[in-house]
């Protein structure tokens, strides 16, 4: 394909040839309002929006870059980037590496069951991979030892001055108190949250059991995801539910887990699993496993969850309703909630004294540094500048700051992730062999697909809008370079790059491939161009 051309291979790598790029056409009342689908609903047409320019980008042009960028730690202390660094993410590589290889097999020479998990695997490689360059990035630079010297510098700034001691000196120990807090049953929790999973049809009974405990209650009282204003989200996730699940998957990956939980020493065990299955501390592992396995044969025998028309038709039952069906994963739904419960009201707890203790921790960061503090990515809107520019990330190794059509010539095999349309690969051979086209570069000689930049972005910037100095579209922010993915906790201003898919690749793909003439006159490129 075009849009994930390169697939895992070049994920987070550089060159990159992908047309990381999609339309969707919204609809809107005749009063322009948002509504529920109607076939009188009529295309949305903004009063202002961003020109797609046509000349793209290129080396040394300012950009901007408008997006939503989802967290970073830069500011985060020691003890916290200690635990990064050592614990989640060695566990997050180990424990993706399993669950991808567990996937593959469970699909080997089962279309049906790999169809299903394709989504999951590639959403694990897509961490995988991430998490390795952050850690080995965080290794290499040396964050630690950076991270450690600066608080030490931050902590004899405070207790040189009484008022600042005064001010600040309780804040970063209560901190630590509340990492060392959340440290001592980590580990605990982890396998709790991958016991039920995210897609899976645990997660699936586990949300239809609270949906009927929050149900009655007053809107206001509700927790946020099961507000009124959610149920047609939570049942349309229902639906689509139906094409990733698989009871073979969940039994696979749920195996894996339950050998670990049947190590958890006294006093962090999960008591409804030891007392559903038959565990106790210290078992021999041969008999856990026995054990373990006759429960997934039971579980799994005596569960509806799988079928579409079985779990919607819970949508509309009470608590009691739906324990009366005595469907096995409902029932270990049921059993696992109130420790669900306790752990979710102790991580508001943590969380709420986090906030407490955050702005003045950014309080003392500010005062010390003079004001000058770059703030962590939150989710809001950000706007990051800088310049179309290649990088030499490695001794004797140089990035080009652009890749062209000539590119995906070079890539393609005809299978697999480098399996490019054959109605591409003719239009590119087309524009090499001289077909005269608006969007070709005349340094280049070509057209540009994707390109480099030195912005500040991190997960949550993917589509962000990448302006030209004038405000006009000249790409699609998409992706970042597997050397610099620690930037989300050390940027490097000098090597940290993003990658973008150049407009004149959008509108070459447009105009030569899909021959979307309507779509480029509404976007002011008239077929004659």
């Amino acid at each position: 394909g075009i849009g994930n051309f390169g697939g895992e291979t070049d994920n987070w790598q550089w060159p990159r040839h992908t047309g990381d790029f999609s339309f969707l056409r919204a609809y809107v009342s005749k009063e322009g309002k948002p509504v529920p689908y109607s076939k009188d609903n009529v295309p949305y047409r903004p009063k202002h929006f961003l020109k797609v320019s046509p000349k793209g980008a290129s080396p040394g042009d300012l950009i901007f870059v408008a997006g939503y960028p989802g967290r970073t730690a830069r500011l985060s202390p020691y003890a916290e980037v200690r635990e990064i660094v050592e614990w989640t993410l060695p566990r997050s590589i180990k424990r993706a590496t399993d669950l991808i290889a567990i996937l593959e097999s469970v699909s080997k020479d089962d279309q049906e069951t790999e169809l299903r998990v394709a989504q999951s695997i590639r959403g694990l490689n897509n961490g995988l991979t991430k998490n390795k360059g952050v850690l080995q990035g965080m290794v290499k630079g040396g964050l630690l030892a950076k991270k450690k010297a600066q608080e030490e510098a931050f902590v004899a700034w405070i207790d040189t001055d009484p008022a600042r001691r005064a001010k600040y000196g309780d804040v970063l120990p209560a901190i630590n108190q509340i990492i060392a807090e959340r440290t001592t049953s980590r580990e605990r929790d982890a396998l709790l949250a991958e016991f039920s999973g995210s897609r899976s049809g645990l997660a699936a009974a586990q949300m239809l059991y609270r949906f009927s405990i929050e149900k009655p209650k007053q809107d206001a009282d509700r927790d946020a995801d099961y507000q009124e204003r959610n149920w047609s989200r939570l049942k349309d996730g229902q639906e689509r539910a139906q094409r990733t699940l698989s009871p073979k998957a969940d039994r696979a990956v749920m195996k894996y887990v339950l050998a670990d939980i049947a190590k958890l020493p006294a006093g962090q065990r999960i008591e409804p699993l030891d007392q559903a299955i038959g565990l106790a501390p210290d078992m021999p592992e041969a008999e856990a496993a026995t054990v373990c396995d006759a429960w997934l044969e039971k579980l799994y025998a005596g569960t509806k969850v799988y079928d579409r028309d079985f779990r919607m038709s819970l949508f509309d039952k009470s608590t009691a309703e739906i324990v009366a069906t005595q469907d096995a994963l409902i029932t270990l739904a049921a059993a696992l909630f109130p420790l669900q419960e306790a752990n979710r009201e102790k991580l508001k707890e943590l969380t709420g004294s986090n906030y407490r203790l955050g702005p003045r921790f950014a309080e003392a960061l500010l005062a010390k540094s003079g004001g000058l503090v770059s703030p962590d990515a939150n989710s809001t809107l950000r706007v990051t500048f800088g310049t179309v520019k290649g990088v030499e990330p490695r001794d004797g190794m140089v990035y080009l700051p652009q890749t062209t059509l000539n590119g995906i010539l070079e890539k393609a095999t005809g299978s697999g992730e480098f399996n490019a349309p054959q109605a591409q690969l003719d239009a590119i051979k087309a524009v090499l062999a001289g077909r005269p086209t608006p969007f070709l570069d005349p340094k280049l000689k070509d057209v540009p697909v994707n390109f480099l930049s030195n912005v500040d972005t991190t997960g949550g910037n993917s589509g962000s809008a990448t302006l030209n100095s004038r405000g006009e579209l000249v790409g699609l922010l998409f992706d970042g370079t597997f050397d610099t993915v620690a930037s989300d906790y050390l940027f490097d201003q000098v090597k940290t790059r993003s990658i973008h898919v150049d407009s004149r690749n959008l509108l070459w793909v447009m105009t030569e491939v899909d021959k979307a003439t309507n779509l480029l006159e509404e976007m002011g490129f008239p077929a004659e161009q």
